[in-house]
């Protein structure tokens, strides 16, 4: 029986959700009951109690450029096609190819002094996303883990976590029981697949039963904290199908002209998705973007790319102000590295880790903020360098997560939740 809890995550997971599929109908949601509150403060930090609620962080996949996007150097052979354009902030030049996002300027920290030694994708993505180095014994865990450990869940129904789209890579839950990892969502316009109960109540309820009792015995055997976490999801699972609370995953009761102001692409209609979710208490939506990794063609490439974010992220800032939720509501942009300044031969951008930019709106972020510096190249960070540590210790520090409390892996190694990483408190109103 050792060897069933020594399998990899995956493992255990499909196993669970054949389970659930050949007793109730259903799939595994990965979902759990509420934990325990934060667990300490943050010592040493400035005292901040966290605008942030929500955390909606927009993941652009394969290297996002600079220079094409928040870090344009004009006049500077390196910038290549791409043209800045001003913004609503005196001072402040972005991509030509974000309209929208020049027009909230006003809201937006972009910190262009982003510096990482990984620039192998799968590498970078894990960095970016837990602070620390992919290392073979250990798995860490990304930050919707985190906050739901710390600060528990909203919503005593939905998921704490949903990651929408480009999910095969994300370290979830890490070292935590897996109930802390996220929903998968593939394609939002489908929403949560297997939930929809396709049985009469009373051989649902007598399923119910006998799932119940065909584990109890296995339960008290062995009580392990990932048979009560798996005990937790089911039980959960279970509630959420019987729950009004899982109209949040359906996009179609938005109103038409809403849906066409986000776009039509999977990424745009994530962000409406994800918009839907966090106004219901879910606290950490990611979505991602793929398609960044331009080798060649990054002049046809990136416009498409960049069309595609500033729509959807520009209706997505407008959605949650007017609904009151941009001040509850962090959304980053982020990627695992940048791309070479120099255009290669194939008119394209290769994997750049040395200097790339990321950028911040809502949650008490301070908006027409530029912070950090490349040179007029966009080859070197000269001012105010940040890690990825740092970017998670900020998002951290905005959502009030205890960053200095140490927890401990099941081999007993003490980790926190950006490593070393101290916040950007610069960034803040």
């Amino acid at each position: 029986m050792k060897s069933v809890f020594k399998a990899d995550e995956f493992s255990r997971r499909r196993f669970m959700e054949s389970t659930a599929k050949a007793f109730l109908g259903v799939g595994a949601l990965g979902v759990t009951s509420r934990a325990g509150a934060a667990l300490g403060p943050n010592l040493g930090l400035p005292d901040r109690a966290g605008a942030a609620k929500h955390l909606i962080y927009l993941y652009m996949g394969g290297g996002m450029t600079h220079l094409d996007t928040f870090d344009p150097k004009p006049g500077h052979e390196n910038q290549g096609q791409t043209k800045a354009i001003n913004t609503n902030v005196d001072g402040i030049q972005i991509s030509e190819y974000f309209p929208g996002l020049a027009n909230h300027a006003d809201k937006l920290a972009i910190v262009r002094s982003l510096t990482s030694t990984a620039g192998a994708h799968q590498q970078a993505n894990y960095l970016m996303h837990t602070s620390y180095e992919m290392r073979g014994t250990i798995k860490h865990p990304a930050m919707g883990a985190w906050m739901q450990k710390f600060l528990g869940r909203d919503n005593r129904t939905l998921p704490a976590s949903v990651v929408i789209g480009g999910g095969s890579r994300h370290p979830g839950a890490g070292f935590f029981e897996s109930s802390y990892g996220p929903v998968m969502i593939g394609d939002p316009q489908r929403g949560l697949q297997n939930v929809k109960n396709r049985m009469q109540q009373d051989d649902f309820s007598y399923r119910l039963g006998l799932t119940d009792k065909l584990g109890q015995d296995f339960r008290e055997r062995y009580a392990r904290k990932d048979v009560r976490a798996y005990t937790s999801m089911y039980e959960d699972a279970v509630k959420l199908m019987e729950s009004p609370d899982l109209a949040a995953f359906d996009i179609a009761k938005e109103p038409e002209e809403v849906r066409k102001a986000y776009g039509d692409d999977r990424f745009a209609q994530g962000c409406l998705l994800a918009r839907r979710l966090v106004e219901s208490g879910v606290q950490f939506v990611e979505v991602t973007l793929g398609g960044w990794d331009t080798h060649q063609g990054n002049f046809v490439r990136v416009p498409e790319r960049c069309e595609i974010l500033d729509k959807a992220m520009a209706a997505l800032i407008n959605d949650l102000e007017v609904r009151g939720l941009l001040n509850d509501t962090l959304i980053v942009v982020a990627s695992e590295f940048g791309r070479t300044p120099v255009i290669n031969q194939n008119v394209g951008r290769d994997h750049f880790p040395k200097a790339f930019s990321a950028a911040l709106i809502g949650g008490g972020i301070k908006g027409g903020t530029v912070y950090g510096k490349t040179d007029e190249t966009g080859e070197n960070v000269v001012e105010n360098p940040v890690g990825p540590a740092e970017i998670n210790a900020t998002i951290g520090y905005a959502l009030g997560l205890p960053l200095n409390q140490v927890l401990y892996s099941p081999s007993k190694r003490p980790f926190t939740v950006a490593q070393n990483g101290k916040p950007i408190v610069e960034l803040f109103a």
